[in-house]
């Protein structure tokens, strides 16, 4: 059995739901909402890329080395984008989330709170992870700041460890979270959720 097994999670209007070949079209339409690809620090997919994006993710799914979603608004069935538990070590109970991307006009909404606590609770209190990591860009600074808002500590940067789509080598900023901070986190992350604005 693979440490994670398929599932759906939803709240506030936003459904996960296992990443899948019938999503091509609308991941598609998503990453063209901004033209995402040509961010240099990111790895959304181009649009002739995305069935391959599709099936990689699935291949990596088959290794038990990354689960990825489809990021859904509820009320229109629109795919707003993806995003995956990643790097998943089940002898230590740790995954980290990430290969996360939203369509322009789901950027700076409560779309990225709301998917982020999903994940944390499901890892932290239904596979009882130790840790929830995140990783980054050295020079994804949106990203950076978005983890940091979560309530991620940061652990440091490993130099030189992968190559960006433009074949530049880049440094990985590295970020966790554990079960013991989880639930002041989660108390935080739904009163901004809940805030009155």
């Amino acid at each position: 059995m693979t440490f994670i097994q398929p599932i759906t999670l939803n709240a506030n209007g936003i459904v996960l739901t296992p990443l899948d070949h019938h999503h091509e079209a609308g991941l598609r339409e998503a990453a063209a909402d901004g033209e995402l690809w040509s961010i240099r620090v990111t790895s959304v997919p181009a649009p002739g890329e995305t069935d391959a994006y599709i099936e990689k993710a699935l291949e990596m799914r088959r290794l038990g080395t990354r689960f990825a979603f489809a990021v859904i608004e509820e009320a229109t069935g629109t795919v707003l984008g993806s995003t995956s538990y990643h790097d998943i070590l089940p002898e230590v109970k740790r995954v980290e989330i990430g290969y996360t991307w939203y369509a322009r006009r789901a950027q700076r909404t409560h779309i990225n709170t709301t998917c982020k606590l999903m994940l944390m609770t499901h890892a932290f209190e239904t596979l009882n992870c130790n840790i929830v990591g995140w990783r980054t860009d050295n020079f994804n600074f949106a990203s950076q700041r978005a983890i940091e808002r979560l309530g991620a500590k940061k652990d440091g940067v490993i130099r030189g460890n992968s190559l960006r789509r433009d074949g530049t080598i880049r440094d990985t900023v590295m970020y966790s979270l554990s079960n013991g901070e989880w639930p002041e986190v989660r108390a935080h992350l739904q009163y901004l959720l809940n805030r009155p604005l």
